[in-house]
Order: structure tokens, then sequence, then C-alpha cells
């Protein structure tokens, strides 16, 4: 299974478009929040697309419908993704991995910060690809690749 994940792209349907355009083969797309504006733009523009993509509400899509989380089952394992402003990520992720953890949850995707992170800790994966459009962490715009198979779960970030 692979899956691909965008957060806070805030304005960049450019960038938006073309992750999601080089990677429609994913069997899920994942937005993490803040873009909900481009990303129903694009929807409307691509609607075969429409069933694989999952948006989360950030803090920035005001008045969303969005949910404030989203759990998926992959295979053997089962994904918690959010935006990340409810639960504190800026200063810590222990509420986030405490919540996640009490749904079952073995991989965590979150945004928010705009600065990429990937690691595992405790059997659990935790990974925020960063911002597909204005990053804060010095480093271009950015987006994540989760490939889950037979041999383990593999979590890449790449450069828009």
């Amino acid at each position: 299974m692979r899956i691909i994940v965008i957060s806070d792209t805030h304005g960049d349907y450019k960038n938006l478009e073309s992750v999601i355009m080089r990677n429609t083969d994913a069997d899920w797309i994942f937005h993490l929040g803040d873009g909900e504006e481009e990303l129903d733009r694009f929807v409307t523009s691509h609607p075969d697309l429409a069933p694989k993509i999952i948006h989360v509400a950030g803090n920035c899509d005001y008045d969303s419908l969005s949910p404030d989380f989203f759990i998926l089952e992959a295979g053997e394992h089962k994904i918690y993704a959010t935006h990340g402003h409810k639960f504190g990520v800026r200063s810590s992720l222990e509420h986030l991995k405490y919540i996640a953890r009490e749904n079952g949850c073995d991989i965590i995707l979150f945004g928010h910060t705009h600065e990429r992170f990937e690691a595992y800790e405790d059997g659990t994966w935790l990974f925020n690809p960063g911002s597909a459009g204005c990053p804060r962490d010095g480093l271009k715009p950015s987006f994540g690749n989760i490939d889950i198979s037979e041999y383990g779960v593999l979590v890449n970030i790449a450069d828009v």
C-alpha cells in the first residue's frame, strides 16, 4: 500500500497539484490540513481522484466541515491522522502519541509545525511531511511517502 501525505499548503495550489498528479497511483492521499480551499479546488477539477483523498481540518481551515482526525486501517497497521494544533505538537508529541495509541494506531501523521519530522518510537511511527506550501525549517516545500508491505513500513520525505 502506498500513501502520500501532504500538509500545510496554505493556498499553494501549484504545489498541491504537482504532488498529487505525480502520485496518482497511490492508494491513499492524506492532506493534514491548512489547505482545504486549494484541495477543494483540486477535487472539483479531478473528481476521479476524490475517493482516495482524505482530509483533516487545520487551524487555518476556517469553517471546515472536515474532521479533526481520521483513522485508517492499512493492512496490519492503523493510521491516526490529524493536523496537530489541538494536541500542542509544537511543544510536545506526548498527548498526540497517547491519543493515537488509545485508538490502537501505530502510525501517526501530523502537520501544523511546517517542519519535517519522522521517528520510530516504541513500535510507533511519527511522521510530519513538513509543509508543501511554506516550510519553516529552512528546507524546500515537501511531502511524504509511506509504503506499507508485508516487510514493514517505509517512510520518506521528498521535496515538492
